[in-house]
């Protein structure tokens, strides 16, 4: 799939969820971060991503290998 039709399609539902709460952001943000709190268990935490660019971390290089 093109790069810019799935950026296309994340805009697009981005959208659809803000028309839901009238673009009010104070309302959007409560949703997401209620949705964040509820699935919490999905979600990476930074404890748990040891290996970043910073500390000299390969971060990216598979994904530049499998070009």
């Amino acid at each position: 799939m093109d790069h810019d039709v799935v950026i296309q399609r994340v805009r697009e539902a981005r959208h659809r969820i803000s028309e839901q709460f009238d673009h009010d952001p104070e309302r959007l943000v409560a949703y997401y971060m209620d949705r964040q709190q509820r699935h919490a268990d999905r979600l990476v935490s930074e404890a748990e991503n040891t290996t970043t660019a910073s500390d000299g971390g390969d971060v990216g290089e598979d994904v530049l290998d499998a070009k």
